[in-house]
């Protein structure tokens, strides 16, 4: 199996796997290209494919919180100093909707990037926990975990999957079988490596969903200046503890994650065409044209004016060219 290896921020992987997984990879690839449609969304809701032809450049979206699992190809993502690459048969998990950058590393026309994905529903895991007892158990681990994690798919997993995707060919049967599959699915992740990111989603009082509140509120009001101790105080946490924990999930300080965010916005106005560039930075919350027109070439490597660079940008990170879901 690919062993996923983490050195300075940065996830790398090894490329040996089972003949078990080499096959199922193969079923995998062979329903995706049947069923992926160019917007990537499915007759499953919360279901997603894709597919690209070519390995694109950077770009930045937000994650969303889902369950991205490559078939083929690789994608390469970061956010702040960590930078996280996965393969075939190796899967991400993002448990709160981040601000960050990637493409995929590998893709052709003769072997194009294939992916699938599952969006991950707070309720769906919450359920699973209760009916589990996993709830004031010991195995629920306390400690914080990073927003976004990469492991491999075993071989139970990537059977769940691929019966979700072959539900595609039965349309009387998905009714009743992709709520079952989608909680064997979940179960499965929060059962393997990733689980304890996994558990956090479904868990109302843990570290992850106080910080997603907090992530939520500052996504919703990026344009707004905000003190620190503020949004600490309503996660119910000191504002050291707040500082440490948004951290250590988002990989960002709370500044930092504000600045991400807005420029994400101003790119997005800026394709538009709608507004100049002062106005622009004016409606995300820039004071001064100067420091928008700074940090925004920072963060894209030219700057806002170049309208044809942020055309090239047009594309949301997970899909690989379309949408910001795998």
């Amino acid at each position: 199996m690919y062993i996923p290896l983490v050195e300075h921020g940065r996830s790398r992987s090894t490329t040996a796997r089972s003949p078990e997984v080499t096959g199922q990879l193969g079923d995998l690839r062979r329903l995706i290209t049947r069923h992926v449609r160019r917007d990537e969304t499915t007759a499953i809701d919360g279901v997603l494919l894709s597919s690209a032809e070519t390995a694109d450049e950077p770009r930045t979206a937000t994650s969303g919180t889902v369950f991205a699992l490559i078939a083929q190809g690789a994608k390469r993502l970061a956010i702040g100093d960590r930078v996280y690459e996965y393969r075939a048969g190796q899967y991400l998990v993002a448990s709160v909707d981040l601000p960050v950058t990637g493409h995929y590393s590998q893709a052709s026309t003769r072997e194009p990037a294939l992916g699938f994905g599952l969006v991950l529903r707070p309720a769906t895991i919450g359920s699973l926990l209760l009916d589990a007892d996993f709830v004031g158990s010991s195995r629920v681990r306390t400690s914080v975990s990073p927003g976004l994690g990469v492991a491999n798919a075993g071989p139970e997993l990537l059977n769940a999957v691929i019966r979700m995707v072959a539900l595609l060919d039965a349309p009387s049967d998905r009714a009743v079988l992709a709520p079952m599959l989608e909680r064997e699915i979940v179960w499965r992740l929060l059962t393997g490596p990733l689980g304890s990111t996994i558990r956090q989603i479904g868990l109302a009082d843990s570290s992850t969903t106080q910080i997603s509140r907090a992530v939520r509120w500052i996504t919703e009001h990026y344009a707004e200046p905000f003190q620190v101790e503020d949004l600490a105080r309503s996660s119910g946490m000191s504002t050291s503890a707040f500082h440490r924990t948004f951290r250590a999930i988002t990989a960002l300080s709370p500044i930092q994650f504000q600045k991400q965010i807005r420029l994400h916005k101003s790119r997005l106005l800026l394709l538009a065409g709608v507004d100049d560039v002062a106005t622009v930075g004016y409606h995300v919350g820039y004071d001064s044209t100067s420091q928008f027109n700074r940090e925004y070439k920072r963060h894209f490597g030219l700057p806002p004016a170049s309208l044809p660079y942020a055309r090239r940008l047009d594309q949301p990170l997970y899909a690989p060219a379309r949408s910001s879901s795998i």
